[in-house]
């Protein structure tokens, strides 16, 4: 039967990278039973902050006599063993540890569940699927919240709970897949972000996908009979190959390219029907910018793509609301006359020539600048493949350039040298919607501006 490691851990911080851990704590479940338990402090080698002790309990003078990490590794390892890593928001929890093993030269692999994905799956309809307030909505009780065997002890009840609902959540039932699909391939897919690729019985790309857990993914697309076309490609896969990437970005940049370059089978209707339909600047008669929703162009005038005109005039709709602008200036307004907005004095006149040509240009210039990136010139600095090295992504003159991978030590080389470790990739629309969106919704490491 599956063996599964429900794990939690406390930490100095959020980053893997620069962070350690405070206190881990392993349940161990077998036939849905508890068979074992395991749980120390550790001390992190760096002090612990106010904030954290506040929030864990867990303070300096606690840990200075618990073992180090490399003291209880053996233990992690051997309890580990065989076991699929479950943990509530895995990827925490299991990146951590990778990092504690990857500084003693130990590449941590494990199969990993995640009891938040799980869970909305499983018990959809719940406002919150945070630890604290979904065990209080199941009438799971945390005996000791923040400390890990508390956390633990709640996941694995939550997890348990889970099975319950569904006994083989963790396996890949062969049956009624390729006969060359061998699961000793699947069993090595890494737990990490990267590029995914699925291959027939005659060796020939079909299908390439990103994700931020490599093996999770593929096993969804094996377990998926959603659709005809699912199950259609599910039943073609004879070979599966990846490439990590350390970073989310270069993982959506990756995918991208090779998608254009191999054109699969099973991506082609999706990438022909992604971005058809973009927003345009322009100068009207009257010499005001407008803005207007049309099909993909070769068009310097390009603003920014979407997959529908739907989701295009929606966007220029709330832009134009937003930014004060002219609805019968970006053509979403066809009577004669001022615009509605004009009547509700959202608009300050432009359509009836009430508004100058230089006050209306400059809030059109500041939107279009939001979808422009901040500087012409950067490198991005992102996570590497392992702690050894770190992802660069080079734009210059508003034009991506490519990315490729430097180690840490090589990391404070002059610019020139820095692009020296660039791979050449496209620049095209997608690759800058890409670049502007992740910057939007996260953080990179660090930003070098040129």
């Amino acid at each position: 039967m599956e063996k599964y490691a429900i794990i939690d851990v406390e930490t100095t911080g959020l980053s893997p990278k620069l962070e350690r851990l405070t206190e881990i704590a392993i349940i161990i479940i077998q036939d849905g039973q508890i068979i074992d338990e395991y749980s120390s402090l550790i001390n992190p080698e760096k002090s612990i902050s106010y904030r954290i002790t506040q929030l864990t309990g867990i303070n300096n003078k606690l840990v200075q006599n618990a073992p180090k990490f490399y003291e209880i590794a053996k233990k992690v390892v051997e309890m580990t063993d065989d076991c699929t890593f479950v943990a509530h928001n895995a990827s925490f929890d299991y990146r951590f540890i990778q990092a504690e093993f990857s500084r003693y030269g130990f590449d941590y692999q494990r199969k990993v569940l995640d009891t938040v994905k799980l869970s909305r799956k499983l018990l959809p309809g719940f406002r919150s699927y945070s630890l604290g307030k979904l065990t209080a909505q199941l009438g799971i009780e945390i005996k000791n919240r923040h400390r890990a065997m508390g956390d633990a002890a709640a996941t694995a009840e939550l997890f348990q709970l889970l099975l319950q609902k569904d006994p083989n959540l963790a396996t890949l039932n062969m049956r009624g897949l390729n006969k060359y699909l061998k699961k000793e391939i699947l069993d090595k897919l890494p737990n990490e972000v990267g590029v995914y690729y699925f291959f027939n019985e005659k060796n020939d790309l079909i299908y390439i996908g990103k994700s931020n857990n490599i093996y999770q993914r593929v096993i969804s697309h094996l377990n998926n009979t959603s659709t005809r076309k699912a199950m259609e490609m599910r039943e073609q896969i004879a070979a599966v190959d990846f490439e990590l990437c350390g970073s989310e970005l270069i993982a959506l940049l990756l995918e991208s390219d090779e998608i254009k370059r191999h054109l699969p089978v099973y991506n082609r209707a999706q990438r022909r029907t992604a971005y058809q339909w973009g927003i345009y600047s322009d100068i009207n008669s009257q010499a005001y910018h407008s803005l207007k929703v049309d099909r993909l162009l070769e068009n310097e005038n390009l603003i920014t793509i979407f997959s529908s005109k739907r989701a295009a005039v929606s966007e220029l709709e709330r832009l134009t609301e937003e930014f004060s602008l002219c609805q019968k200036i970006n053509a979403l307004y066809k009577n004669s006359g001022a615009c509605f907005y004009y009547g509700i004095q959202q608009c300050n006149g432009a359509c009836v020539g009430e508004e100058s040509v230089e006050d209306y240009n400059q809030r059109v210039e500041k939107l279009i600048a939001h979808y422009q990136y901040d500087k012409p010139n950067f490198i991005i600095v992102d996570t590497g493949r392992n702690t050894q090295e770190k992802a660069l992504v080079f734009v210059e003159n508003n034009i991506y350039k490519g990315f490729g991978f430097v180690s840490v030590d090589e990391l404070d080389q002059p610019i020139e040298v820095l692009k020296s470790f660039i791979k050449p990739y496209s620049n095209n629309r997608d690759v800058a919607s890409i670049i502007r969106g992740y910057l939007k919704r996260k953080t990179p490491e660090a930003f070098i501006q040129l």
